[in-house]
């Protein structure tokens, strides 16, 4: 207070609710920040013109061969850029031939030859699909590519996109080591998620197809959550789930289990189809999205006085 006037001094504006890191990071802005992450990505898509995607799991712990390494090499973390200890990378040739590899550096040199394979299919059946969607008609973006945006199966995906000059979508998520997207992304679909609910969400409310590379607990997580949506029919639009890599799967999983238990009906086997090569995975999503998708919709186009969907269809989900 003054000593002169009796006035308490000058007090400065307060700032607006939403410049206000204090209030917007902490647990009573949560709100705001989920919101965020589900407003700001649905504007950017529309603009984007994005109607549907084709949505790439797999495993984001194996980063690519490139020209000056012809070996993977084993990341830390999944979506890290650290890579694992030298004692959990897979071996090399000249050390497979010196006997100084481990165990566990055989083991882990058998499965980079898998991964680097699981790779290079992912990028071609990328870039099969985007090269098939450019010669779609139509003003709107169809069945665009999307990945975790990380490295890996991921980056093979968004690569395969960028190869074929196609957009691709990366969904990336911020985690509380070092990690950053793959450089495949297409930069204005380049997203980065606090909540993992909300990446999840993104993944589901576009998506006429899923692919599901060999991978660990984050490709399982993401897997099941969308069967389980499509085996409890949340999801109103017909998705089309390809689980890739026959000898992976089948070698984790033992489904004929749950249905002997009980667990899952015979039928929800059906829910998804496996595929080995690119061309067989490509041609289960062209027939299906075809089917499913566009001629129905252009069956809608042809009637009289039936006016266009609205991008991003509000519909799209169920509203049970």
């Amino acid at each position: 207070m003054s000593p002169d006037t009796g006035k308490p001094p000058h007090l400065n504006s307060a700032p607006l609710s939403y410049q206000n890191p204090a209030f917007i990071n902490s647990p009573d802005g949560r709100l705001v920040r989920i919101l965020s992450e589900y407003s700001e990505p649905l504007a950017r898509f529309r603009r984007e013109r994005i109607q549907d995607t084709v949505v790439f799991f797999g495993s984001a712990r194996f980063r690519a061969p490139d020209d000056a390494n012809a070996e993977l090499e084993l990341l830390d973390k999944p979506g890290s850029v650290a890579a694992a200890p030298d004692e959990e990378q897979p071996a090399t040739d000249e050390e497979i031939a010196k006997g100084t590899a481990s165990d566990l550096q055989r083991r882990r040199a058998e499965a980079g030859v898998e991964m680097a394979r699981y790779y290079e299919d992912a990028r071609q059946l990328a870039s099969m699909l985007t090269k098939w969607t450019q010669t779609l008609k139509g003003r709107r973006n169809r069945f665009v590519v999307t990945s975790g945006g990380g490295p890996g199966i991921m980056e093979a995906a968004n690569r395969g996109a960028y190869e074929a000059g196609g957009k691709s979508i990366g969904l990336n998520i911020r985690l509380p080591f070092e990690q950053e997207p793959n450089p495949y992304i297409t930069p204005s679909l380049n997203f980065e998620f606090h909540y993992f609910f909300m990446r999840k969400y993104w993944f589901a409310y576009l998506a006429k197809a899923l692919v599901v590379f060999p991978g660990g607990f984050g490709t399982l997580d993401e897997m099941f959550e969308v069967l389980t949506l499509v085996q409890t029919e949340k999801l109103a639009k017909k998705i089309s789930i390809v689980v890739y890599g026959s000898s992976y799967w089948n070698s984790i999983l033992n489904l004929d289990v749950l249905v002997d238990k009980g667990a899952i009906s015979a039928r929800d086997r059906g829910l998804f189809q496996m595929a080995d090569t690119p061309q067989q995975a490509f041609d289960i999503l062209k027939s299906e999205l075809t089917r499913y998708h566009l001629e129905p919709e252009a069956k809608r186009q042809a009637a009289p006085n039936v006016e266009e969907e609205p991008l991003l269809n509000p519909d799209i989900t169920s509203t049970r």
